[in-house]
């Protein structure tokens, strides 16, 4: 695995979780979701579903700023 692919195999998951409680907290069915994060409802059976590998980095970044998300950063040296 090259190291570009690790960091973002530990970037998905974090959003994925938050985008999952954020919808989770607002109570929204599938279609309520897909409409409010401007993708489609498969789109967001598969976020729900955990499947990761269907659900780009700028997919994930575009939907939490639709749900009015703000996502934090911080590069650091490996170690």
């Amino acid at each position: 695995m090259r190291p570009g692919e690790a960091e973002n195999m530990k970037l998905r998951p974090a959003l994925m979780r938050d985008l999952q409680k954020h919808i989770e907290a607002r109570r929204w069915k599938q279609a309520q979701a897909a409409e409010a994060l401007h993708v489609t409802q498969p789109r967001i059976s598969d976020l729900l579903r955990g499947k990761i590998s269907l659900l780009s980095l700028e997919t994930l970044v575009n939907m939490a700023a639709a749900a009015g998300l703000h996502i934090d950063t911080r590069v650091m040296e490996a170690a």
